[in-house]
């Protein structure tokens, strides 16, 4: 339709949402070295602690549960468990906030 009140994409399709299925090779080492960067500040922060004596629960238990960025496999730090995906997986970067939230466990087996 031409003129004053052709449609628009939004409109025709609903909202456009541009998320490429992948991650690209710069995504991943941006991943990497965040992820890196919060095992330094996590180590550094738990050497100060013992260094005067002190310990922070919530940080031991971080070091317990939480794997650090050599010991992950690929799988685990570019992909997330989801239930309602065809092979419960998904990329990581489709998780809202990914740049912010560490999502370093997966259940069991998936």
């Amino acid at each position: 339709m031409l003129g004053p009140f052709r449609i628009t994409n939004v409109l025709s399709g609903g909202l456009l949402w541009k998320i490429p299925w992948r991650l690209s090779k710069f995504q991943k080492r941006r991943h990497r070295m965040r992820m890196r960067a919060v095992d330094d500040v996590v180590s550094t922060i738990s050497s100060a602690l013992e260094a005067q004596g002190q310990k922070l629960t919530s940080l031991e238990r971080w070091k317990e549960e939480m794997p650090t960025e050599q010991e992950m496999l690929p799988r685990d730090k570019y992909t997330m468990f989801d239930r309602k995906a065809k092979k419960y997986r998904k990329g990581i970067h489709k998780l809202p906030k990914w740049t912010r939230v560490s999502q370093r466990v997966n259940p069991p087996g998936y």
